[in-house]
């Protein structure tokens, strides 16, 4: 289990979606905390869950999110 367990479930609860994004700071409001340089590392637990990360934009500070 790691830190970003909680966005991982809630992408998986709450997105019927095939593609949708979240702002850094939905993404914040959801774990409590600022995702960092280790979010990196752990996106690929994602795809246990469905989804998988499609792109992170700095500029617009969001995170695409994809079904697998």
């Amino acid at each position: 289990m790691s830190k970003y367990n909680p966005l991982w479930e809630y992408i998986q609860k709450n997105k019927k979606e095939e593609s949708f994004k979240l702002t850094f700071e939905e993404v914040k409001n959801i774990l409590g905390f600022e995702i960092d340089h280790s979010f990196l590392t752990y996106k690929k637990e994602l795809k246990e869950y469905g989804y998988e990360v499609g792109k992170i934009s700095l500029k617009e500070k969001t995170v695409i999110f994809k079904e697998v």
